[in-house]
């Protein structure tokens, strides 16, 4: 088939490169030039494991392309993707501006019939502001379908490639065969693809979204409430998570959730809710227990350091909001860094991935290092932000030299408190008890 994608984000890159991946031939439309000609030359934009490999091989078969004209682009296509930003307004609700300025475009260039999908994530009733939108200007047929993009940054390409399903909203067959079969290659081990009304498509995204962001502040307050008792949250969440009813995934504590989705996601169908004429009261409790989280060291550290952080140095590991990522939107480490500056702090953090971005964002207010160990430095703890795979197993022999005190605030409970102990750190978690070593800590 032929496919446009419109939009060269997070979401557009993968889907254009993943059915060019399976004998498309995908041309892919952004208004941004400099992007456009970085993605014609080879050069990726984003960082997703296993996106580079799949994306310079369809390059170089000739199945992926880019250009910055609508018009070129949605010439000869059959299905076109608008995979455009949808970012929150001042009220929460979802702009769609980006998605409806399109939409009005291609009511003026239409020439036959096409099936115009909606993948970006969009409130309930969005196909049919599409629809409208095209339709003011079109003279030719056309059907809007929804179906929503389940992404998780980091295994992106496999998502895509082995859907754990297919969300699909349309009335019309004739769009329904044409969806059908984009997707055929992608279910054929026997995952569904599951057929609804647009309504129901639009609303199943931010409901999966929320209910995987209503288990983690679940497992956060659990956390907390576990400080408070001198229970272990790892103990509980291995006691609930082997119930099938529950699950295993999503249960881990930390320090909250952030990225594109969860945040504006939630935020979005509140607002939805609202509209609605209903009081979602659990996503709001979601949404203030992850604002409280993204801060849940501070207290911990401040208390450690009798509440005087003036002049402190801070070695912090991770800054993307989750491993396997570049992604820096609403991540935890940015709101750590933004307290510890507060308090008269320095930081030197280090990502293997990220630290570009937030370069962009923060300047010269932080340092940054080029390894794990070299912003330990002089540094008096170390801070974990995200929980990289690297940072799992680190060379202790080098930490302790390198830091003033042996002392570790861990907002992704990267390890075991009773082996940390044993190291002679004394070490914060988040729902676990404090490992304090026997002899007390010793400033160098």
């Amino acid at each position: 088939m032929k496919i446009t994608v419109v939009g060269t984000g997070y979401v557009g890159l993968v889907t254009g490169t993943c059915f060019a991946e399976t004998g498309n031939d995908v041309t892919c439309v952004d208004i941004d030039k400099a992007k456009v000609e970085k993605l014609t030359n080879a050069q990726i934009t984003i960082y997703e494991p296993g996106l580079e490999k799949l994306f310079l091989r369809n390059l170089r078969e000739d199945r992926l392309h880019f250009t910055t004209s609508l018009e070129e682009g949605v010439k000869d296509a059959s299905i076109i993707f608008l995979a455009l930003p949808t970012p929150p307004g001042e009220d929460g609700s979802a702009d769609l501006k980006y998605v409806l300025g399109v939409a009005d475009h291609l009511g003026k260039i239409l020439t036959d019939y096409k099936v115009i999908v909606d993948k970006s994530t969009v409130p309930v009733g969005t196909a049919e502001k599409v629809r409208k939108a095209i339709a003011k200007n079109c003279k030719t047929e056309f059907d809007v379908v929804s179906n929503p993009e389940f992404l998780r940054e980091g295994v992106a390409v496999e998502d895509f490639m082995k859907p754990d399903r297919v969300v699909i909203g349309t009335e019309s067959e004739r769009a329904r065969k044409v969806m059908g079969d984009l997707y055929a290659p992608f279910v054929r081990q026997g995952n569904p693809i599951i057929f609804m009304d647009e309504r129901s498509a639009e609303l199943t995204k931010y409901a999966a979204n929320s209910f995987l962001a209503t288990k983690i502040s679940f497992m956060n307050e659990i956390a907390q409430l576990c400080e408070r008792l001198d229970a272990d949250v790892d103990m509980v969440r291995r006691g609930i998570g082997s119930d099938e009813r529950i699950g295993k995934r999503f249960l881990f504590p930390g320090i909250g959730y952030g990225g594109s989705c969860f945040p504006k996601d939630v935020q979005a169908l509140v607002r939805s809710s609202a509209e609605a004429g209903y009081d979602f009261k659990i996503l709001n409790s979601v949404m203030d227990v992850n604002e409280r989280q993204k801060l849940h060291l501070m207290p911990k550290i401040k208390k450690f350091f009798k509440n005087n952080l003036k002049g402190k140095k801070f070695a912090l590991w991770g800054l993307a909001f989750k491993p396997n990522t570049d992604d820096i939107r609403e991540a935890p480490a940015l709101y750590m860094i933004e307290e510890l500056l507060k308090e008269g702090a320095s930081v030197c953090a280090y990502d293997p991935e990220a630290t570009n971005n937030v370069k962009q964002l923060l300047g010269d207010q932080i340092s940054y290092a080029d390894n794990q160990y070299d912003c330990l430095e002089g540094a008096d703890a170390l801070i974990i932000a995200t929980e990289w795979n690297e940072f799992r197993t680190p060379n202790f022999l080098k930490i302790v030299p390198a830091l003033r005190n042996k002392v570790i605030f861990d907002g992704r409970n990267l390890f075991e408190t009773n082996a940390i102990k044993e190291l002679g750190f004394y070490y914060e978690s988040v729902g676990r008890m404090t490992a304090v070593p026997t002899n007390g800590v010793h400033n160098k």
